[in-house]
């Protein structure tokens, strides 16, 4: 099991404080950040100097790192048209050197969509979407060199579209899917995905969600063991109160709430509770960061790691 980041820069902050905390968990060994894909802060408290777009993000993390991995965690397929969502992270993967991760979601934040104007259709029709846009997008980067794309779907039609430009990882970057959903997101995971991601959650319904997909594989007649099967978690490690309160302050959620989905104590509490995550099949985690500004942080969660016998490489 790995121990992975997940940034919230739709919390408030800057490009050169997500690249400072960045290129500080390269250097402490973090295998992987990733980034939320939201276009306005969640829940109250000031939005600072406003969100970070994902995809110009990532391009600007693509060099300005060179060993960490990255990626979406998820992008919305009611902001991201697949044709061009496709070559953007195809062009990031380029530009990072093939370490680029593309998780993709049906979108469920209504006040980001009114906010910008984008339109939230039902439930069944993101989710349809979703599907055809993790087709699109397979079929673009799996193409022969020189085809062109169609396809005629409910949602998107492609006319010749160029398969251009080519991701720079075979035969494409790892495809996520997420969530807790007992019918739609099984399926989608056992056809298209790459990783499986269980957010926010106990270890029990990790387990019961990582069922989920398996029993949706075989029906689909994909061997399981072919998905990686992850859990966000809000982990909030701290060696005194004081640090500890600021820590549950920045995630937004009461202390006692957060035992639900994470851990708050000291970094032996902490690696505790990351072993019952992996003891429910769960192959990586991803820390939930809202500041970027706590580099501190980076140093307690390596220590974390260690006391859970996931030991950074350096």
């Amino acid at each position: 099991m790995t121990l992975r980041l997940l940034v919230e820069p739709q919390q408030g902050t800057t490009y050169d404080a997500v690249c400072a905390f960045a290129q500080r968990a390269e250097q402490l060994g973090f295998e992987a950040l990733m980034t939320s894909d939201h276009l306005v802060r969640i829940g109250d408290g000031s939005p600072g100097p406003g969100p970070l777009h994902a995809w110009t993000l990532l391009a600007g993390l693509a060099r300005d790192t060179h060993r960490i991995r990255l990626g979406t965690m998820m992008s919305a397929v009611t902001f991201h048209h697949a044709s061009v969502l496709a070559l953007t992270a195809a062009q990031v993967d380029v530009m990072s050197g093939g370490r680029l991760e593309l998780g993709l979601g049906a979108a469920w934040y209504e006040r980001e969509h009114q906010a910008y104007g984008i339109p939230l259709p039902s439930v069944t029709e993101r989710f349809s979407r979703l599907e055809e846009t993790l087709e699109v997008i397979r079929r673009l980067w799996t193409a022969p060199p020189g085809a062109e794309v169609t396809y005629q779907g409910r949602h998107i039609h492609l006319d010749r579209c160029p398969a251009l430009p080519r991701p720079h990882q075979t035969p494409h970057p790892p495809l996520l899917v997420g969530g807790l959903g007992k019918r739609w997101t099984p399926r989608l995971a056992a056809r298209y995905a790459d990783e499986f991601n269980a957010p926010f959650t106990t270890p029990e319904q990790v387990r019961a969600a990582a069922r989920r997909v398996a029993t949706a594989c075989e029906e689909a007649g994909r061997d399981p063991r072919e998905i990686t099967v992850s859990a966000s978690l809000v982990l909030c490690p701290g060696s005194d109160r004081t640090t500890l309160a600021r820590r549950v302050a920045d995630t937004g959620e009461p202390a006692a709430e957060i035992a639900g989905f994470g851990a708050v104590g000291s970094a032996k509490q902490v690696a505790e509770v990351l072993g019952a995550y992996r003891d429910a099949g769960a192959v990586r985690l991803y820390a939930q960061i809202n500041n970027p500004l706590d580099l501190e942080l980076l140093d307690d969660l390596a220590e974390v790691a260690e006391l859970a016998g996931l030991p950074l490489p350096r």
